[in-house]
């Protein structure tokens, strides 16, 4: 983004002289190099800014923002423009077709992430089914599987207060409030005894010397929930490890990595004795998620 030269928008009141259908246009190509939606981030500013459905810009093309209006838009594209990921800069993002809050405390959920819920539900169709979400962030996974799967015992947990909160608040939005979510580093804080029939994660699996840290949405969003030592697998190898004392026998692992990860993740998974190893590409045909079964 330093390689292009950001150009002063033009003033509160020619702005709000705009039909939103012309600030559209305006937004997009404000956004072309710095955004590879451009359009669609411009259109969800601005309904942010109004608190309309994206279908109200095609109703009413003609209709005008306000002054006040005007002036949230102008600081919000900015912060666009500055890299700012969307999702930050509304506070929310779609995930599963649930709508979650998010913040700069957790990572943005994206579509891939749903590869591993689809798996989820695929492979467990029973009612009565236990489910423990590592690192959950803003809860997405154990959220969208939870409005899927009522009847399941779903606890999920974060290393951070912050983002223990905010998954909080995702499920008391949402009312799935059945979800037990609660503060732990990994198993930390998880009852001794207590066994799951899944356990899932999207854990921090980002080279710490990875390029691209510092490029898009990635820069923006919290270091310790994207980078891992041991080329990005030091955190899949202690979830991996406890996951044994916590599966029933014949429980599930599934586990979300790097599109260069999957021979590493089987391997970590053979060495400690687990079974029916396979791994799902996502929908891009990356190597995605690597799914695993534990029998004593």
């Amino acid at each position: 983004m330093s390689d292009f030269v950001i150009k002063p928008l033009p003033s509160i009141e020619q702005l709000s002289s705009m039909a939103v259908a012309k600030l559209v246009t305006f937004g997009q190509q404000l956004l072309l190099p710095y955004s590879d939606s451009a359009k669609l981030d411009t259109e969800i500013l601005i309904c942010f800014v109004l608190n309309k459905p994206r279908s109200f810009l095609l109703t009413w093309p003609e209709h005008k923002l306000n002054e006040s209006e005007t002036e949230q838009f102008s600081a919000l594209i900015q912060r666009r423009v500055q890299g700012e990921p969307i999702a930050y800069i509304v506070q929310t993002r779609e995930f599963w077709s649930l709508s979650l809050q998010v913040s700069p405390a957790t990572l943005i959920p994206r579509p891939d992430t749903e590869i591993l819920v689809e798996q989820v539900l695929n492979h467990h169709q029973g009612v009565e089914l236990s489910c423990l979400d590592l690192g959950t962030g803003t809860g997405a996974i154990a959220l969208a599987l939870a409005s899927e799967r009522p009847q399941w015992q779903i606890d999920a947990v974060d290393y951070s207060d912050d983002a223990v909160a905010l998954a909080k608040r995702n499920g008391l939005n949402l009312n799935l409030a059945q979800v037990n979510i609660y503060q732990s580093d990994w198993f930390s804080n998880i009852v001794k005894d207590k066994r799951f029939d899944v356990i899932v994660s999207n854990p921090p699996y980002i080279d710490e010397k990875d390029h691209h840290l510092n490029e898009g949405d990635v820069k923006f969003e919290p270091k310790t929930a994207l980078v891992a030592s041991d080329n990005g697998l030091a955190d899949i190898k202690i979830i991996a490890r406890h996951a044994l004392s916590f599966l029933n026998s014949g429980g599930f692992l599934y586990i979300e990595h790097g599109f260069e990860q999957s021979h590493a993740v089987q391997t970590i998974l053979a060495d400690l004795a687990y079974s029916n190893i396979q791994t799902i590409k996502d929908y891009n045909n990356n190597d995605r998620v690597t799914w695993a079964c534990y029998l004593v």
